[in-house]
């Protein structure tokens, strides 16, 4: 999504500054025109510094990947909320103007996403509290930390809760492909091989 966010601000003649861990020979997408810095956000420092002249900020780093991933990094996600909660600090500090923070589907329950008669969620679903373990509870105490800092401090926060995200450059092996991805790559495989059956998690009713 991050690649995709800074073409699309680049068309609108906006100055825009790009950032990530990873080396740049490993991003997706890159776009000469932008500030493009390799930092890890994790650190207070590397916060403010990529704060600076910065009037709206958007935040969708994590660790994250497919529930197989989710399952068996529960510590490593919940460790995003370092970067939320830095970034939010040099926000304010530097005077930003709006705060987007990109939060997940997996803040609703577990057991409700598996209701079969479950069509829509709204906001207020995801109370009482009961995320997804790990990555869920990172996501909805960082929403939170968004809306106090906005009661308390002011700085505009925005929120929104992304499902199964999947398009052009998206990651699609290795372990941290979501599902919509890794049901293309399965059947593109079986295809390939003249199979006619692939495997699925679940028994095949879940929705979105």
């Amino acid at each position: 999504m991050d690649g995709h966010l800074v073409g699309r601000l680049l068309q609108e003649d906006r100055p825009v500054r790009g950032v990530d861990v990873k080396p740049t020979a490993k991003w997706h997408q890159v776009f000469h025109e932008a500030d493009n810095v390799v930092v890890d956000l994790k650190h207070p420092d590397a916060c403010k510094e990529i704060c600076q002249g910065v009037s709206d900020l958007y935040n969708l780093a994590s660790d994250m990947g497919g529930m197989g991933f989710l399952e068996k990094n529960k510590a490593l996600c919940m460790l995003s909320v370092l970067i939320n909660t830095n970034l939010l600090q040099a926000a304010l500090e530097a005077s930003v103007e709006r705060f987007f923070f990109a939060s997940s589907a997996c803040v609703y329950s577990p057991a409700n996403v598996q209701e079969k008669d479950l069509v829509l969620f709204r906001e207020e679903h995801a109370y009482p509290a009961m995320p997804l373990d790990g990555y869920g509870w990172e996501k909805l105490f960082s929403e939170r930390m968004c809306r106090h800092f906005r009661e308390d401090f002011g700085l505009k926060t925005y929120v929104a809760r992304f499902n199964n995200i999947y398009g052009p450059y998206n990651v699609w092996e290795g372990g941290r492909e979501r599902v919509d991805a890794a049901l293309c790559r399965k059947i593109i495989d079986a295809v390939r091989r003249g199979q006619n059956e692939i495997e699925i998690w679940g028994d095949g009713r879940q929705q979105r």
